[in-house]
């Protein structure tokens, strides 16, 4: 890296300042403060953060360490080795649980909220026309969709993922079919893989990236069509108000047909329906 430079003038009166002084004019380089490895961060900080040291700001830093070629190469090794064993229990546990419906939805919805209450008629509706449930395993919607699949015996899959906040896995996913993830990408990988179809509940920003991870999918027809049933439509009315107006009619960034891969309702029994419709249109059902 390049050394910071003084203009003519600021030089000329540091050199006036220091004339006579002895001292030696030392130019900063913008270097001397970054740290140049893994190890060294970690002899600074103990191998954690500092008290009172932001981890967001932690995290950062970390990110602009210089790495050597061994650290990288060790790191990312292992790191491989870790994504492989997540995709290994996933197939292998998920593999054996029969056809299911993905239920995504905010982790922060409380019990007496309407569509806890909804995704939780939804779940006990799916088993009863004999479905499984698959959910992210945590608190709120994902907690309602396990509960209605328990209450009427069904299969009741929880894919936990491991967050500083927020997530911890609801009791109401059967024993054998709690599986934890450190990495989103392979648990996405899960919902999708395994689910005969997907409702969507109100939620996040985690609920809105699986929505759209299914969209895409199915839109670039890496998966086939299956039936995708957002439930709440003065949630989710908006947002395909402005895919309509914005991104298709004024962008053109989507096709007319890829609009209608979404169904919204605000009924368990129609959610449920579209669903069964679907599968009857082909001649299936849940036990295929």
């Amino acid at each position: 890296m390049s050394k910071l430079k003084k203009t003519s003038k600021t030089k000329s009166s540091d050199e006036a300042l220091n004339a006579g002084s002895g001292k030696t004019i030392v130019q900063p380089n913008v270097n001397d403060n970054k740290l140049t490895s893994i190890t060294e961060l970690r002899q600074q900080t103990g191998g954690v953060a500092k008290t009172g040291q932001d981890p967001d700001e932690q995290r950062i830093r970390k990110a602009f360490v210089d790495k050597d070629w061994n650290e990288i190469k060790i790191a990312d090794s292992w790191q491989i080795f870790k994504v492989m064993a997540e995709f290994v229990e996933g197939f292998e546990k998920m593999s054996k649980i029969g056809p299911c419906v993905s239920i995504f939805g905010s982790a922060r919805t409380k019990p007496d909220n309407q569509y806890y209450q909804l995704a939780e008629e939804i779940a006990s509706k799916l088993v009863r026309h004999g479905y499984g449930v698959i959910t992210g395993g945590g608190p709120g919607i994902m907690e309602a969709g396990n509960k209605g699949a328990r209450a009427e015996g069904g299969k009741s899959v929880g894919l936990n993922i491991e967050l500083p906040f927020e997530q911890t896995h609801n009791i109401y996913i059967d024993q054998d079919k709690c599986i934890d993830f450190d990495y989103f990408f392979v648990r996405k990988v899960m919902f999708v893989k395994y689910a005969q179809a997907f409702v969507g509940m109100p939620g996040g920003f985690g609920t809105i990236d699986e929505l759209f991870e299914a969209l895409t999918l199915i839109q670039t027809k890496k998966i086939g069509r299956f039936p995708i049933v957002l439930v709440g439509s003065a949630y989710w009315g908006g947002l395909f108000e402005w895919i309509n107006n914005v991104m298709l009619n004024d962008e053109h960034n989507i096709s007319p047909e890829d609009v209608n891969l979404v169904q919204i309702v605000d009924d368990a029994s129609e959610a449920v329906k579209i669903i069964d419709d679907f599968y009857h249109k082909y001649s299936l059902s849940p036990n295929f």
